[in-house]
């Protein structure tokens, strides 16, 4: 990827925390098919957990980091607790993918994310042309007519400072780039949204060498006028905490 920023926000975000209670402490002892997590509580006992985060995991998949855990009430769940958060070094990493979605939404109905603020209408899980189904959909803006799409990617890789996206090829997010850069040339406002769930990183790029595809996706999508954004969210005790927006190498 280049090394200029692609658009870096500078505008202040408002003080806004994501509650997530994640009391079951252990050890991680390994994560496999995909969903599966095992881990260790303090009392020696092996505990299956369900794994919510389809990519690599890599870097927070470490057999020995210290993990927290959510339990869930709901008598239909094969597996009542859910990974929430990996120890990687003195910070917490926030693995659950939904949680990204989940800030964001709270994040836009508090107006506290500047570039969609003031839409009145604002939808989540929304289909848009083309059979794609992108996390938001927003319209009825007293001052900008066009509707807007948005579409959020949770990040947990990390190279020093740096934060990257894709950990693992990701064709669904490809698709989701070509989508947003359709409705762009039709005259629709469409933005990317990377949410670093780790308080560690300064910046964000694009993993080229694990995918390239969606690397030349979001280059494409980026000239076509897609707005491409980044904010950091540091994974603490009580909950994900909106930080500040980070540029994005593209």
């Amino acid at each position: 990827m280049g090394a200029q920023p692609h658009r870096s926000e500078t505008r202040p975000i408002a003080s806004l925390k994501l509650p997530v209670d994640a009391p079951i402490a252990g050890r991680l002892l390994r994560r496999y098919k995909r969903f599966l997590a095992d881990i260790e509580l303090p009392s020696g006992e092996t505990l299956t957990v369900h794994c919510p985060n389809p990519g690599a995991m890599t870097g927070t998949d470490r057999p020995g980091s210290a993990v927290r855990c959510s339990t869930s009430n709901n008598p239909k769940r094969k597996l009542a607790h859910t990974l929430e958060r990996v120890r990687v070094g003195r910070i917490w990493v926030g693995v659950h993918t939904l949680r990204a979605n989940q800030l964001v939404a709270r994040a836009l109905a508090a107006g506290a994310l500047p570039p969609f603020t003031d839409y009145a209408s604002i939808r989540p899980e929304i289909p848009a042309p083309g059979g794609s189904r992108l996390d938001f959909g927003l319209s009825d803006h007293p001052e900008d007519p066009r509707r807007a799409w948005l579409e959020v990617k949770s990040v947990t890789l990390a190279a020093g400072q740096t934060a990257r996206f894709p950990d693992s090829v990701t064709a669904r997010g490809r698709r989701h780039l070509e989508t947003l850069a359709a409705l762009r040339r039709r005259g629709d406002r469409a933005a990317l949204l990377f949410v670093v769930q780790r308080g560690d990183c300064t910046e964000v790029e694009c993993a080229e060498e694990i995918d390239p595809a969606y690397a030349g996706a979001l280059r494409s999508a980026a000239r076509d006028g897609v707005e491409i954004l980044a904010v950091r969210a540091r994974v603490l005790s009580d909950g994900i905490h909106l930080e500040k927006f980070l540029p994005v190498l593209v």
